[in-house]
């Protein structure tokens, strides 16, 4: 994936995470995430992502 689509699959999720309630928001991560886990194929792979994803987060 080039980063022209990795900034625009970001500004997608941004915009509508924006666009939703706040108490909406894990429920619509945690679905996304399950979704994009049967595209990928295995929890191994999923379950390092979400370890890269969560390494190094600052307010």
């Amino acid at each position: 994936m080039t980063h022209a689509e990795l900034e625009t699959l970001y500004e997608a999720l941004a915009t509508k995470l924006d666009a939703m309630e706040s108490q909406k928001r894990k429920l619509f991560l945690a679905k996304l995430v399950l979704l994009l886990a049967q595209e990928v194929g295995t929890a191994g792979k999923v379950v390092s992502a979400m370890d890269d994803a969560a390494r190094n987060l600052h307010p």
